[in-house]
């Protein structure tokens, strides 16, 4: 064999096994995207298993705000909708919603002393709060692997084993100016 071809052949190899990693690079990154969203969908599911427990265990007060809890179930049943299709723009506005909903429940919930003392809608709060804490964390992290496999598909050579491929970029989950402005306590506590 001459050298040429031996370089030709060696470079072949070369380009091959560069191209296996950078597809098995991509793979991984896909599936941490899909990972990342499954995280998210759990705790979603145990939220939503959650929230109709906290609404039954406020109905018991007769005259708590009907209107707050009408909001939270409808808000509730458009981000599991938005979970099921995997609707990632449909559930961050859903999710405001929810959130904006659970937080006029919490602030309602100040003037009724004896719901406020309740140890099951205490338990509830809490345990809705703790599951809110984790679905942000897993928001923060589902971004990430998403911003990371989008990156890495845009970037030469990369880019071209990823639409040789067909790999394609990920929304990431992005939340209105309106959920994201700050509360207003005040008009929270007056409602």
């Amino acid at each position: 064999m001459s050298i040429p071809t031996a370089i030709l052949l060696g470079s072949i190899v070369l380009a091959l096994v560069y191209g296996v990693l950078v597809y098995n690079g991509l793979v991984k990154l896909k599936h941490n995207v899909a990972k990342a969203w499954s995280n998210i969908d759990v705790l979603l599911k145990q939220r939503h298993e959650e929230l109709p427990k906290l609404v039954e265990t406020c109905r018991q007060y007769k005259q708590f705000e009907q209107a707050t809890l009408a909001r939270v179930t409808e808000a509730r049943a458009r981000v599991a909708a938005a979970r099921e299709a995997h609707d990632v723009g449909a559930l961050g506005a859903a999710e405001g919603m929810l959130r904006a909903g659970l937080g006029q429940i919490f602030a309602v919930a100040e003037a009724y002393p004896e719901l406020k003392a309740n140890e099951h809608f205490m338990q509830l709060q809490s345990r809705i709060t703790a599951l809110e804490n984790a679905i942000a964390d897993r928001r923060e992290w589902y971004n990430e692997a998403v911003n990371v496999l989008n990156v890495r598909i845009e970037q030469f050579p990369d880019l071209l084993i990823a639409r040789l491929f067909a790999f394609v970029g990920q929304p990431l989950l992005q939340f209105s100016s309106a959920e994201k402005a700050d509360v207003d306590l005040k008009t929270l506590f007056n409602t």
